[in-house]
């Protein structure tokens, strides 16, 4: 038996906006998108050519209080092939939520304030 690990959904409140963040931030795509045909609920595959994992945001019409996607601690990682020129960029758009030096990592938050780990590449 084999199992693949192939997306992560997380809420959003303006979808909009959170697909141009994974866009500029990280350079991802949309690859696909589904919904029911009354538009009350939408859910946004995107990707990248480096890894054959999704984000599904998931939108629903109506909301407005902030979706808890699992607090803080739960996060998801990109490991990425130029730390510093990543560094730079997220610095830019000030979304860097937390350093750490030490272990040589940090974090950034995407419009929803779910954190996103970016790690060097090994």
């Amino acid at each position: 038996m084999k199992a693949k690990f192939v997306h992560r959904c997380t809420h959003v409140l303006d979808k909009e906006a959170t697909i141009k963040f994974y866009q500029e931030a990280l350079g991802m795509k949309v690859v696909r998108e589904m919904g029911p045909e009354d538009g009350s609920w939408t859910n946004t595959f995107m990707a990248n050519d480096e890894a054959p994992f999704e984000i599904e945001l998931t939108w629903n019409r109506g909301q407005v209080e902030p979706y808890d996607n699992g607090g803080k601690d739960t996060h998801i990682a990109f490991a990425v092939d130029d730390f510093d020129a990543f560094h730079e960029l997220h610095e830019k758009m000030g979304c860097i939520i937390r350093e750490n030096p030490r272990m040589g990592l940090y974090f950034i938050a995407d419009p929803d304030g779910q954190w996103i780990e970016i790690i060097p590449a090994k």
